[in-house]
């Protein structure tokens, strides 16, 4: 098989499986309501029907990156795979809300090992001259899982039954495995063996800090459960940075942070996410509670913005080759943080759709603007046998701020309104949406403050010695 072929298998495997990741994290809010009824569950289940997926896959992204490294990247991809296709049947049979969140659990391991080895064996499949090509097609079908997500959710429930949002994966997933084995080439990282005391800080302290975000506003933010768990997750955090910055072969070399492109395009990621999915998850529930619209109109009228990646991503992408991409990243970044505020000027309970239309493409074409730029921005930042380390930490740093984001902005939404009439809904809305804008420009300003730099590897490599002199 040509080189020339083997990039375009590289490029579709790898495209689909990030498809189908991506797409069962968004369907399942649209069945919610369904599934209530149908397993007869209490508020507290259907939170972990998401949440159980969120804490798995924000856990463990760093932890599948690091397997990649060492067992071998198309190996780890398969058994991620494997997982997500058979924890998907899993929760298609689900007899009960435990059971149900329990396979989203499973999902979520197989997810976080398959989201960062998508990107990782994809950039190292295709010629280092077309990458940000290929990186900006990565992100327009990412983008289009996004925009996919409340359509397919809702009409597959209002169709069929909840049950085949997640048998959609199983054929999907049974395809994919014998082709990755078959068409990809194996990959690994340059280190030997597995930091596994990295790896167990690394999963504590993120568990301790996913775990009291996703909780805090249902327990209290005052609780000792609360508290408790973000100052064990924070204390695990700090020791796994202790230990990293000693350990022979480190999961995630502290070095990285040194290098200003790495450390501004990673705090460019968290405000990203942090003010995007905070405002995306208000203002889903805008369209149906406030006005009536059902789960698939919703996702209707959200298309605009979820829409706009599909087209902007690839020639974001391709710009990147040509030009600075921490200076597209900016731009988009600026222009999402427009679109918010705007969304967030206009909104009253009888707002005419036809008034959200044009801050919500804006907010659509920031967010294209985004996502193929910062992963080529990340993955030029350090040597080529680094880039799953790196595209690990990036996944688990943009999931995060995603979590930190909805769980903030719905306690400013409480703060500020609530769920009991139409009017305080949206008070405590545009509240957090106008301090989601604030966020993502924030994260603007740190896009550009990256400035045109030589390529990291080189960096990192002047890094070296200094390093090892001090050791």
């Amino acid at each position: 098989m040509t080189h020339k072929a083997n990039m375009w298998w590289t490029f579709a495997i790898t495209s689909a499986a990030l498809f189908m990741v991506t797409l069962d994290n968004l369907v399942v809010t649209t069945a919610i309501p369904v599934i209530r009824e149908d397993l007869h569950a209490g508020l507290s289940g259907l939170e972990w029907t998401v949440n159980a997926y969120t804490l798995t896959f924000a856990v463990l992204l760093l932890t599948g990156a690091a397997l990649g490294d060492r067992f071998g990247r198309r190996l780890m991809l398969t058994i991620g795979l494997s997982i997500f296709t058979l924890a998907s049947a899993a929760a298609a049979l689900a007899p009960s809300i435990g059971a149900l969140d329990a396979a989203r659990a499973l999902q979520g391991l197989g997810g976080a090992i398959v989201m960062p080895l998508t990107l990782t064996i994809l950039s190292a499949g295709v010629p280092e001259n077309r990458r940000g090509v290929f990186l900006g097609a990565w992100g327009g079908i990412s983008g289009l899982a996004v925009a996919f997500g409340p359509l397919v959710g809702g009409a597959v429930v209002s169709g069929i039954s909840w049950h085949w949002i997640f048998w959609l994966n199983v054929p999907l997933g049974l395809v994919l495995i014998p082709l990755a084995l078959l068409r990809l080439d194996e990959t690994k990282g340059p280190f030997g063996k597995v930091d596994l005391r990295g790896l167990g800080l690394a999963s504590a302290g993120l568990f301790g800090i996913v775990w009291g975000l996703v909780r805090g506003n249902s327990v209290g933010w005052g609780s000792t459960e609360i508290v408790g768990a973000l100052v064990a997750g924070a204390l695990f955090v700090a020791a796994f940075v202790a230990w990293e910055l000693r350990a022979e072969n480190p999961m995630l070399p502290m070095r990285f942070f040194r290098n200003r492109t790495f450390a501004l395009a990673n705090l460019a990621s968290m405000l990203m996410s942090f003010g995007m999915f905070g405002s995306v998850f208000l203002l889903a529930q805008f369209f149906q509670s406030i006005q009536g619209y059902s789960p698939f109109g919703s996702g209707l009228r959200i298309l605009p913005w979820t829409a706009m990646p599909m087209i902007v991503a690839p020639i974001a992408g391709a710009l990147t080759d040509r030009i600075g991409g921490h200076r597209i990243v900016g731009a988009g970044l600026a222009l999402q943080a427009v679109g918010l505020a705007w969304i967030a000027a206009v909104s009253t309970p009888t707002t005419p759709y036809i008034d959200l239309v044009l801050p919500f493409a804006l907010s659509g074409i920031g967010m294209g603007m985004f996502f193929a730029p910062i992963a080529n921005v990340v993955l030029s930042s350090v040597r080529k046998q680094e880039e799953g380390q790196a595209s690990g930490a990036n996944n688990a740093v943009r999931e995060l701020g995603g979590v930190l984001g909805v769980a903030v902005l719905a306690s400013v939404f409480s703060g500020y309104g609530g769920y009991r009439t139409p009017t305080t809904f949206v008070n405590g809305m545009n509240a957090a949406v106008y301090i989601g804008a604030a966020v993502v420009a924030l994260g603007a300003v740190a896009a550009f403050a990256i400035g045109r730099r030589t390529h990291a590897a080189e960096t990192v490599q002047e890094l070296e010695p200094s390093l090892e002199a001090a050791a």
